[in-house]
């Protein structure tokens, strides 16, 4: 396979697993204050992603893929609030293990690395186009 077009399917794996990525900040953004239901009950927890990589036998190119959707152990925060539902009998609930600046800074990455993608998908098709303008205008 020629590199070209290697490059474009490295840089629409890289779209894949970007877009994986943000699909999953969001969730963890949009879930910041999810509590348990119930009084001690496990709020929200925290979504990871893990990357890996996959030799793509057709191109000989190493894609990059999604290795694993997980979770973030990590504790979680107790806030007193005696008036929530999900307040234990001391008054503290417990909270979702994500901070905002964290996913916030994901989500910046994530949204750089997706155009970063996308402009070698636009150059490499670009390129494609001129060598076969090259080929039609030498016959």
């Amino acid at each position: 396979m020629d590199p070209l077009t290697a490059a474009l399917k490295i840089a629409g794996s890289g779209l894949e697993v970007q877009s994986t990525r943000l699909r999953i900040v969001s969730e963890n953004i949009a879930n910041a204050r999810s509590t348990g239901d119930t009084p001690g009950a496990d709020p929200y927890r925290r979504k990871t992603v893990t990357f890996g990589s996959e030799l793509d036998k057709a191109s000989g190119a190493d894609l990059v893929t999604v290795k694993r959707l997980g979770e973030d152990d990590s504790d979680y925060i107790e806030e007193f609030d005696p008036g929530n539902p999900a307040a234990d009998e001391r008054g503290f609930v417990k909270m979702p293990n994500v901070n905002i600046l964290i996913e916030m800074a994901d989500m910046r990455e994530a949204n750089r690395t997706y155009e970063a993608n996308l402009q070698t998908v636009k150059q490499a098709r670009e390129l494609i186009a001129s060598t076969i303008n090259l080929l039609k205008a030498s016959q």
